[in-house]
């Protein structure tokens, strides 16, 4: 078993490593889950009462909040089982003999479950998993290819998709949108997706971080029709930092038996008791400090979309976008033909560009999460895109307590980087060229490190047993980058298992204004015939790795 804390014992109490206001909101959770240990104890009639006042004032605290009228609440720990009971829930309201029936009931006309192509990987596959559907009972909506965002579902082929469907005999059920897809944050056009499934009797789900702005007291148009759905999974707890808070969806439905045969209601005093974590945290916050909350991390991004698009190389993703709190950039690297450089095919040149440029993006990444740890950045890969860098502060300001003086230092940061990544690129090239006029050197691509790029020194020698050539050139890799390391203190330099398991390479960071491109090669030909000829050892080739 695990150490428990004790004060006396001089041990740091795990909650003062975290930010201040949010090891205060912890408190309330975990009070919360000690009292649902202790209320499960009561009566039974007492109990009853209890949950079903618990549920009524969360139910409609969370529904006034959200702006969602007439609602109902289904309080779950997984985000993702909302939407499975509603999808049950939509099963049961479309097919009458489903509770005694079962899949027999569905395969006359089988239902069709509509996802977007931007969804949450493998939420299809989890969805039919749990309804206990067949893949062919999926459909995936594309996104937009020619007009508007690439991230929004393509609304001419989700109408095609249905009037297909139902020329087969198939029944639309459930359609699920995004609110902030989870990887650009862009958001679905509910208004023309509400007309559509309303004139299909089509489910209509929403799910995303960009619900949370419906607590504002400006909300756009085209996000405000996010009500008008059917149902809606919302995330409190990560938007407000508070831990061990259970999700909500949000749903409408006239028929009570129903919805308790689709479990979205529960007589088991455990889920009754579910939603106290959130009303107390609810009850400790006040709408002020929600509705600050929320403001903030939405200032947080447009603070950050503002001062993107005054720095020169950066590409934002989510420029079209009006309000979104999520910004997606990447640094744009251009490379120049120097003469000498042999002819690629424009396909070639552009994916080896590509995935370069996606090297040095991650490698920037790194950089800032090491430089603004409360800015909450991270990696994101997108089809369009490739690998760029996200802002999310619905997600992370929260937890991190993220403050605009952290934005501030993450564009500082960045702009501090930016010269060393234009540089470094350029002079990848040029390595490459001079490489071609410096023997016993050779340039080797290597596309997955950031940095110049990679160098094969040819050693000359007697040649070793295959069983002793590995280890005699990791001694002198080893030997090697030990004394390039005391001759180029400016330059970080370190060697290991990093460049796809090898051990002979030796890495070199990225380089700055004062690398002298001539004296650098000078250095490592020199150095490799100095340890050559003291190790003496046989003929085979030495990786050096600039990244």
């Amino acid at each position: 078993m695990g150490d428990v804390y004790d004060g006396q014992k001089g041990g740091q109490d795990p909650l003062t490593t975290l930010p201040a206001s949010l090891a205060e909101r912890a408190l309330v959770p975990l009070l919360a889950h000690a009292l649902v240990a202790y209320l499960s104890l009561l009566e039974r009639d007492r109990l009853r009462h209890l949950t079903t006042r618990l549920t009524s004032d969360t139910t409609l605290w969370m529904c006034r909040l959200f702006r969602f009228d007439n609602g109902s609440a289904y309080f779950h720990e997984d985000d993702r089982e909302g939407l499975v009971r509603v999808a049950f829930l939509a099963l049961h309201s479309h097919y009458q003999d489903f509770a005694t029936e079962g899949f027999c009931a569905l395969a006359a006309k089988p239902p069709v479950l509509y996802v977007s192509a931007a969804a949450r990987p493998g939420f299809g596959l989890h969805l039919c998993t749990q309804l206990r559907l067949p893949m062919s009972c999926l459909c995936t909506v594309p996104c937009n290819t020619v007009f508007g965002s690439q991230h929004q579902m393509d609304i001419a082929s989700f109408e095609r998709l249905v009037a297909d469907d139902e020329e087969a005999g198939r029944v639309p059920l459930l359609l699920l949108a995004n609110a902030g897809t989870p990887a650009a944050g862009h958001t679905d056009k509910f208004v023309r997706l509400s007309e559509i499934c309303s004139q299909h009797g089509i489910w209509l789900h929403v799910e995303g971080v960009t619900l949370a702005t419906l607590v504002l007291g400006f909300v756009p148009s085209a996000m405000l029709a996010a009500v008008k759905s059917d149902s809606m999974t919302l995330t409190p707890g990560i938007w407000l930092g508070l831990p061990a808070t259970p999700a909500v969806t949000l749903y409408r439905h006239d028929d009570p038996s129903l919805a308790l045969a689709a479990g979205l209601v529960s007589s088991r005093p455990a889920d009754r008791l579910r939603p106290l974590p959130l009303w107390l945290s609810l009850q400790q916050l006040g709408n002020s400090a929600i509705l600050q909350c929320i403001r903030l991390a939405t200032q947080l991004s447009q603070n950050l979309l503002d001062k993107l698009k005054l720095l020169p190389n950066i590409k934002i993703s989510v420029h079209d976008e009006v309000d979104c709190p999520v910004v997606v950039f990447k640094v744009v690297l251009s490379e120049q033909n120097l003469p000498g450089a042999a002819v690629v095919e424009v396909s070639d040149l552009q994916q080896r560009e590509s995935e370069l440029q996606d090297s040095f993006n991650r490698w920037l990444c790194s950089e800032l999460q090491k430089a603004v740890p409360a800015s909450g950045l991270s990696e994101v890969e997108l089809d369009d895109d490739g690998l760029c860098l996200r802002f999310s502060p619905l997600v992370t300001a929260a937890a991190l307590d993220t403050s605009n003086a952290d934005v501030d230092s993450l564009c500082e940061a960045l702009s501090a980087r930016v010269p060393t990544m234009l540089l470094s690129w350029r002079l990848r090239t040029a390595l490459r060229h001079t490489a071609l006029s410096a023997p016993p050197l050779a340039y080797l691509e290597e596309r997955c490190w950031a940095g110049l790029g990679a160098l094969r020194y040819e050693v000359s020698g007697q040649e070793f047993h295959p069983s002793d050539q590995q280890v005699e050139l990791e001694k002198f890799n080893q030997k090697l980058g030990q004394k390039l390391k005391s001759l180029l203190p400016d330059i970080p330099l370190t060697f290991g298992p990093k460049a796809g398991g090898r051990l002979d390479c030796v890495y070199i960071g990225m380089v700055t204004e004062e690398l002298d491109m001539a004296a650098l090669m000078q250095t490592i030909v020199e150095t490799g015939q100095e340890v050559e000829e003291s190790s003496r050892v046989g003929c085979f080739p030495l990786l050096f790795v600039f990244i």
